[in-house]
């Protein structure tokens, strides 16, 4: 029986479970980019992320997903709209209330912000984890439930807490530098369905001796 790849494209991927849907046929805002089989799950509305999960996002700085990311429900974007000035002695944004308030209009426009929010590829956050502007988390890192990750995650590093602070690596140098390698979400679709178990419970020398070769 031939090997069919899941699609990528398909909003449900799971039909009996319609918490579960896929990031990219889902999302529309130019200012959000989520690579292929990343999804999001949540029993009361999924469908909603972009509005319920990714916050203060009035542009222009994006939030960049990669592919085959776990997201937990809850999760949440904090993005730099969410920024208020800290140079005076009051951070409240007296010109958004109207009135003759919004003449000072310049004095909450051009504020500091860290760039975009970047999430690398096979990336798993846990529920209600919380992700602050321009904060880049590396592949295969996870984030415990109910994180607040306010700092760069480093690649396939597992952190936690409030701030998120390192728990521990899950491979050593060598080893994440062969997987940063091997970049095995890159692989043809085909090709990785016919090493799926290898990608999920293989060691890395394992996944390297079924890597496809290079073009």
């Amino acid at each position: 029986m031939p090997l069919v790849p899941a699609d990528p494209d398909v909003l449900h991927p799971v039909p009996e479970q319609p918490r579960v849907v896929l990031l990219k046929p889902l999302v529309t805002s130019p200012l959000i980019e989520v690579g292929e089989f990343t999804y999001y799950d949540d029993p009361d509305d999924p469908t909603a992320f972009e509005t319920r999960n990714v916050l203060y996002h009035y542009g222009p700085e994006r939030l960049v997903i990669g592919k085959y990311c776990a997201l937990g429900e809850g999760v949440r974007f904090i993005m730099n709209g969410a920024n208020h000035r800290m140079d005076g002695p009051s951070t409240f944004p007296f010109p958004i209330m109207g009135g003759s308030w919004s003449e000072h209009f310049d004095l909450i426009t051009g504020l500091p912000g860290r760039g975009d929010t970047v999430v690398g590829n096979d990336v798993w956050l846990g529920y209600q984890a919380m992700v602050m502007p321009g904060v880049r988390i590396g592949h295969g890192a996870v984030v415990a439930s109910g994180s607040v990750v306010v700092d760069d995650v480093p690649d396939y590093a597992i952190v936690g807490g409030n701030p998120a602070r390192l728990i521990r690596r899950r491979f050593d140098d060598a080893d994440i530098a062969r997987l940063l390698d091997l970049a095995w979400w890159d692989w043809p679709l085909d090709h990785l369905t016919q090493h799926v178990r290898t990608v999920m419970s293989g060691s890395v020398a394992d996944l390297a001796a079924v890597a496809p070769p290079r073009t």
